[in-house]
């Protein structure tokens, strides 16, 4: 099989479990050359994105919410790991617990995350090392868990009590938490002494 058709089935791969998105990192280690960029993107095989260094094969069509992909892909470290999980308003959009969008992405980074450049004025980071447990993955990005976005709301003391209890409640409704962590979560809000 040809190098470059093995490239281009590592990179399809790879853009399939990311809604059509990839990275240029990720492009190179698929097998492509550094120079084979600007080619694509001339024949139109491969489409430049606003956020440096992001791409989608042209032969996908955008999703409902790819600005969620892309923002996960801005957040990859040197070595291409993603880093930003979406936490607090933004997961509370994502399983549609509220019926607000969020103005701004919040995305949940490791403590040591590191970013060169300007922080974009669209996203508001919160640094914690977040347990394996407390994220979920989704098509292309990874998103906290429900009682762990409930959680990340009571502690950042971000909704009034009224409306954390009508997100419980609709939490549990919509089976997305159970009755145990909704009481754990009460509970542990009392705790803390809200």
């Amino acid at each position: 099989m040809p190098k470059n058709r093995v490239a281009s089935e590592k990179l399809f791969e790879i853009a399939v479990g990311q809604q059509g998105y990839f990275t240029y990192r990720q492009a190179i280690e698929s097998g492509y050359l550094p120079s084979s960029t600007i080619f694509h993107v001339k024949a139109g095989n491969w489409i430049k994105e606003k956020i440096r260094g992001i791409y989608r094969l042209a032969q996908f069509p955008p999703q409902e919410r790819p600005d969620l992909v892309l923002w996960a892909l801005w957040s990859a470290n040197r070595k291409g790991t993603v880093q930003g999980i979406y936490s607090h308003e933004t997961a509370l959009s994502i399983y549609e617990l509220t019926d607000i969008m969020p103005a701004k992405f919040h995305m949940t980074v490791p403590k040591r995350f590191r970013k060169n450049g300007i922080m974009p004025p669209n996203i508001v980071l919160h640094r914690s090392d977040i347990k394996p447990r407390d994220i979920r993955k989704m098509h292309g990005y990874c998103v906290t868990t429900p009682a762990r976005t409930i959680m990340d709301m009571f502690e950042a003391g971000a909704m009034h009590p009224d409306d954390v209890a009508a997100v419980l409640k609709q939490a549990v409704e919509s089976g997305l938490i159970t009755q145990e962590e909704s009481r754990y979560i009460r509970v542990g809000r009392r705790g803390n002494g809200k």
